[in-house]
């Protein structure tokens, strides 16, 4: 059972962000016991999350023959994953607690935008919204768990937005055809796997540009490699939407621009707040 519920929270994109919040956590001078509630408060927040996605969209995966899903295969009841997801919502929500009020309400901004995506704006125009609130609000949420607290810088939570929306079309692009056959109509179904894969590059390079141009420093040769590696990867990108082929490859092409943007994103973190 604890295979089939792993298997169900995303495990992939639940450990990338929350390596990512543990990160910024540590490279913004949190004490040791912060940088460990906000990591297992994120990995709470980013199970829950995942598994809500599968407990809902249980009846969409049978339709589409999804058995690679534990709950289309009937490894797992939908009951199990629903109370596991509340649970762990309910987690992080009192680690966040722990850290103070502004941070806890940002985390809540956080929690709420993927279980809304989950519960039907994935459905909506508006899809890529809770993404870009979610993960826009990720460097908000380490910067105000600090003692004092403090509003991340906007370069900081733009980038973070940016980076949501690479997420969100590279996310849904492999599923198209299977979601628009169970009517889920978001932002990307409306405009295509073409203009989606333009929209994917442009918030790749985007995001490491306002990283490194954001603080005002001198750009250094750490930040060009870095410049570099996003650029290509944008371009891989479109090269996979133009020909149509492996966008479960392109997944995890955002993850590793997105890493790099992360690693830039380290060296400002003293400027982050």
């Amino acid at each position: 059972m604890v295979h089939a519920l792993l298997r169900s929270s995303h495990p992939g994109p639940t450990v990338v962000v929350s390596l990512i919040a543990a990160v910024l956590a540590a490279g913004v001078g949190l004490e040791p016991w912060r940088v460990a509630v906000v990591t297992l408060m994120i990995l709470c927040n980013q199970l829950s999350i995942g598994l809500s996605n599968d407990w809902l969209d249980a009846a969409r995966d049978r339709h589409n023959r999804r058995f690679d899903k534990p709950i289309a295969s009937g490894e797992i009841s939908s009951a199990v994953v629903a109370g596991v997801a509340i649970t762990l919502a309910a987690t992080s929500v009192a680690l966040s607690a722990l850290l103070g009020p502004l941070p806890a309400v940002a985390h809540a901004v956080f929690l709420a935008s993927g279980w809304l995506y989950n519960l039907g704006l994935k459905s909506t125009a508006a899809s890529v919204v809770p993404y870009i609130v979610g993960f826009g609000s990720l460097p908000a949420i380490v910067t105000l768990a600090a003692d004092p607290p403090e509003l991340a810088r906007w370069w900081a939570l733009f980038a973070g937005a940016l980076l949501g929306v690479a997420a969100h079309f590279s996310n849904v692009l492999p599923d198209l055809d299977d979601d628009s056959a169970t009517g889920v109509r978001g932002l990307p179904h409306r405009l295509g796997a073409r203009l989606s894969g333009i929209i994917i590059a442009l918030s790749l390079i985007a995001a490491p540009l306002t990283i490194v141009w954001g603080p005002g420093n001198d750009i250094g040769a750490i930040s060009l490699v870095g410049l570099a590696i996003t650029f290509v990867l944008a371009g891989a990108s479109i090269v996979l939407v133009i020909r149509n082929s492996m966008k479960r490859l392109l997944f995890r092409i955002t993850i590793a621009a997105a890493l790099v943007s992360v690693a830039l994103l380290l060296l400002s973190a003293p400027q982050l707040a």
